[in-house]
């Protein structure tokens, strides 16, 4: 899967989607980015703090998926964005930001269909 253009085509989806990229394991991001014309809110190092606290958070997820089976998405919604994260695998985790009023579960839907199709 080429990581670079899963986070383009994810940008496309929809006008209201602000930032699509993927970290790894460090926190990093490796792939993707901000939409052109969008002002980042968090700095690169407030953002690799975030993104450590996501993987975290779904590192505490796995950790009962043998009985409730691995997660696919978390959303939250925060005042001045949503940020939705999906794992893409052990050491990768796609996450993605919107304006508050996205349609975030029909972003999910399509970039979730996007997953099935690229893997």
């Amino acid at each position: 899967m080429d990581y670079d253009d899963l986070c383009k085509s994810i940008l496309d989806l929809d006008s209201k989607i602000r930032f699509a990229g993927i970290c790894d394991e460090s926190g990093e991001i490796k792939h993707g980015g901000q939409k052109e014309g969008i002002e980042n809110i968090l700095s690169n190092e407030e953002t690799r703090k975030s993104n450590l606290q996501a993987l975290a958070r779904w590192g505490l997820r796995n950790s009962l998926s043998s009985k409730i089976g691995r997660g696919k998405y978390a959303m939250a919604e925060y005042e001045k964005i949503k940020r939705i994260t999906i794992p893409l695998d052990d050491d990768h985790l796609l996450l993605i930001t919107t304006e508050v009023e996205a349609d975030h579960a029909q972003i999910i839907n399509n970039v979730l269909k996007l997953l099935s199709v690229s893997s």
